[in-house]
């Protein structure tokens, strides 16, 4: 049946839920569309789920199979062969971990990121000396051209906040973030006012939740939740480890990140606000 993809695009997503949605809505089994490509179930469900390629012969006798009229068919597969070509992200391979790429995939079509980092500037908010900074620590065996290649991914994911139509960022951070002096006070004091600067962008919300405010709901460590305007897409939390990360997707477990960065988001400074703390902040330094 092909390869199996750790870390789809979301366009392979969305249209792995659309056939699983055809197929259901045919009355068709598992065991009937399996038979219908003479494979077994396993591979049917893998494509629903995108955890294989959609290869097009494929895709285009499984639509004949659930009575999709021609047109519907020629149309699907022209989206199909669109989501299989690499993002790009792609050139990145060399630095960019499976389980990591869905993560850009899912950034890049959101319409609304939330996230809550509890030690270091977002990502989509860093500058380069303090990504590169960051990235030395997290990476103490990199070598230089490495680096160089993880902070150009970087940079280049930032520009989807300049997109006309990119997401709207709402990140919580922990003061802890602004007190941890990732590349020394300079590269801090440079990447404040790039957070100063941010808090002024129509599609950033930023705010910080002060030593102050005391234990959260968000202590457990960082993630992001993203919401997209893709009518088959539900709410995806992206939770971070040490050495991968985690994707959730049940109601339930969604619904409690939720809870969270509401909570959270009463606890931290009003954004209204953050401007004047991040001033403070950096008058310190």
């Amino acid at each position: 049946m092909g390869e199996a993809r750790s870390a789809p695009t979301v366009g392979q997503m969305v249209l792995g839920m659309r056939l699983r949605d055809l197929r259901e809505k045919a009355g068709i089994s598992y065991e009937e569309a399996a038979r219908a490509l003479h494979v077994n179930q396993t591979t049917i469900r893998r494509m629903e789920k995108a955890e294989v390629g959609l290869k097009l012969p494929y895709v285009e006798k499984l639509l004949q199979t659930y009575g999709a009229e021609q047109e519907e068919v020629d149309a699907f597969l022209a989206l199909a062969e669109d989501a299989n070509r690499p993002g790009w992200w792609h050139r990145f391979r060399d630095v960019l971990p499976d389980w990591f790429s869905l993560y850009v995939s899912l950034e890049g079509s959101a319409s609304r990121i939330r996230a809550y980092e509890p030690h270091f500037v977002p990502g989509l908010l860093q500058t380069e000396a303090y990504a590169r900074a960051l990235l030395r620590i997290g990476f103490p065996n990199a070598g230089e051209r490495e680096i160089d290649r993880r902070v150009a991914l970087r940079m280049e994911r930032q520009e989807l906040l300049t997109r006309p139509d990119g997401p709207h960022l709402w990140a919580v951070i922990d003061e802890t973030v602004l007190r941890l002096g990732i590349g020394g006070p300079e590269v801090m004091r440079a990447q404040i006012d790039r957070l100063i600067e941010a808090t002024r962008m129509p599609n950033v919300t930023l705010q910080v939740v002060p030593f102050s405010a005391g234990p959260h709901p968000g202590m457990g460590g960082p993630f992001q939740l993203f919401r997209f305007q893709i009518p088959e897409l539900p709410d995806i939390v992206y939770a971070e480890a040490l050495t991968g990360a985690g994707y959730l997707d049940q109601r339930a477990d969604v619904a409690a990140y939720l809870e969270a960065l509401d909570r959270m988001g009463t606890q931290a400074t009003p954004a209204r606000r953050t401007e004047g703390f991040l001033r403070d902040m950096r008058k310190e330094l």
